[in-house]
């Protein structure tokens, strides 16, 4: 790829990397976990339950909304059909504190947050014919209803369920008005096996080894790499052999711990003055970025197919000869990523933002190389890979404990701003009934992937074969570990993991042990330091 091409695309590169990099895996929307130190009283034992209520307005079905059950209360069915519908009637008073005035025989109360306990008023609304209650947060969340240290003996047998405030205030402004309401509440089970994550986990392991292996299978012989990209000309026509240290932007031991510690600060300044302007700062930039990669992988494909194409050229002013083709493709990555951008909240808009990022990925992947197992192990393992371990470890599971929520997991939430961070691949929950989205960040897919590049060019240099070198044990230690990543994601009931946690050990572990009994640590080491091995000779 032409030098002047990636002077401009690897600082935005390490600008995507910053935004999210090493963002742990997805968490599930609402956890179930119980908290230490609760009560455990009886009838205060239950397990907090994603809980769906649907409604009907007049008999006709409206949006239906998550709620989170009790910890006390009468459990709710798991199968739709189960689940009776009930009229919705407001508490008066509001709270359901004090005695009710009025009617909610077989019907379902609401009531605000008030000063008594939740299990006061579950026993009130129970008291007074109700078969459930649904509580209205004063905010978006969903608040674990506990039971109260002087609660010794609870006897509620109706479930009792908290609901954000924007679905309660929706609900009291219809019951104002005179509109029937009915709602049916029910918690479905999740499946145990998530198909959607098998799919993530397929996207991830095949952009690193398509990323790996782009250059001798995709890019050698077709592409003229003088024209490749819209850039100026550099000068005289070298042949097929082009000097790989000076094609690719080698990571240093500095650069690695800059890069660390700019992304911390850059992480908490997200954290704290996170907002909707600051967010589609992000999402610009990314759109910019999804560009240039796409652009960068779709002329060396094209190229390659059509080997016509990869050799017509067209003078430009400023950019001086460019490929026809590079051209022809720049609008079409344009509209791609401007369309990705408005419709970024259709269900859809997945798709494009995972093409966009696997073309961003596969793009910095064949920029930022290491160039031995020696800087590997001293300039990445201890500055790199190590810290990005760390790094990741502290901000999704040590950051409670000092900002009261993870800041990594609050950052690619998008927190209070109605927006998400888009440095991540996603996809759906196709067949989970509460849907949500399996995520996995670009630096748990770049960090790995650079170790697991090296790797092939190792191979490749030394005449390995596929089970006698490196690059195949890397992918299926990358693709174990990213598997262990979900196995502990399912384990934590859905709490987003630090993903380099796992595959850091399952890459760089494997390369260093295998080079260890092999007997070839030192030229994992010492490769491409010896004069002539920086050179590519390609057919």
């Amino acid at each position: 790829m032409a030098s002047d091409n990636r002077a401009s695309v690897f600082p935005f590169a390490a600008a995507v990397l910053v935004v999210l990099l090493a963002g742990g895996a997805a968490a599930d929307d609402a956890s179930s976990d119980d908290d230490a130190g609760t009560s455990r009283t009886p009838g205060c034992s239950n397990k907090f339950q994603l809980v769906k209520v649907k409604n009907w307005v007049n008999g006709t079905e409206g949006t239906t909304f998550v709620g989170l059950s009790a910890k006390f209360g009468a459990p709710l069915p798991r199968d739709i059909h189960e689940a009776k519908k009930s009229f919705a009637v407001l508490s008066n008073p509001i709270d359901c504190c004090s005695n009710l005035t009025s009617k909610l025989t077989s019907s379902v109360a609401i009531a605000t947050r008030g000063e008594c306990a939740f299990t006061e008023k579950a026993n009130i609304a129970q008291a007074s014919g109700s078969t459930g209650l649904l509580v209205i947060n004063d905010n978006e969340e969903l608040y674990k209803m506990v039971c109260g240290e002087n609660d010794t003996s609870i006897n509620v047998t109706i479930p009792v369920v908290m609901i954000p405030q924007s679905a309660g205030k929706k609900l009291k402004n219809l019951l104002h008005h005179g509109a029937s309401v009915e709602v049916q509440l029910y918690s479905p089970n999740r499946p145990t096996v998530d198909l959607s994550a098998c799919f993530l986990w397929i996207m991830a392991v095949g952009t690193i080894v398509c990323a790996s292996l782009w250059t001798e299978f995709v890019t050698c012989e077709q592409v003229d790499e003088r024209y490749n990209q819209l850039t100026r000309k550099d000068g005289p026509d070298t042949g097929t052999k082009y000097r790989e240290d000076k094609e690719v932007f080698e990571i240093s031991a500095k650069g690695a711990f800059i890069f660390i510690i700019v992304a911390s600060v850059f992480l908490l300044l997200l954290f704290y003055f996170m907002s909707s302007w600051f967010v589609w700062v992000l999402i610009v930039l990314f759109c910019i970025g999804g560009i240039e990669g796409m652009h960068a992988c779709l002329v060396t494909l094209l190229a390659r197919i059509f080997k016509d194409c990869g050799q017509k050229t067209v003078q430009l002013p400023v950019l001086g000869e460019v490929l026809i083709l590079s051209v022809g493709i720049v609008p079409f990555c344009a509209v791609f990523a401007i369309l990705w951008a408005v419709y970024r909240h259709a269900s859809f808009a997945w798709i494009g933002q995972d093409v966009l990022g696997i073309c961003l990925m596969i793009t910095v992947l064949q920029m930022a190389r290491l160039p031995n197992i020696k800087t590997v192990f001293w300039q990445v393992a201890s500055a790199l890979l190590s810290a990005a371990f760390v790094y990741d470890i502290f901000w999704v599971f040590i950051s409670p404990l000092i900002f009261h929520e993870s800041v990594m997991i609050a950052v690619a939430r998008g927190d209070n701003t109605g927006e998400s961070i888009p440095m991540l691949l996603r996809i759906p929950r196709f067949f989970d009934p509460w849907g949500g989205y399996d995520m996995i960040g670009f630096g748990d897919i770049i960090f790995p992937g650079l170790l697991v590049g090296f790797s092939y060019r190792f191979d490749r240099a030394n005449r390995k074969g596929v089970l006698s070198g490196y690059f195949l044990w890397l992918i299926v230690g990358y693709a174990v570990g990213l598997f262990i990543t979900y196995l502990a994601l399912f384990l934590m009931d859905g709490h987003g993991q630090p993903a380099l946690l796992y595959l850091v050990p399952c890459t760089l572990g494997v390369i260093v042990i295998l080079g260890w009994l092999r007997g070839e640590l030192y030229e994992l080491w010492n490769f491409g330091k010896s004069p002539g091995e920086n050179f590519v000779n390609e057919p």
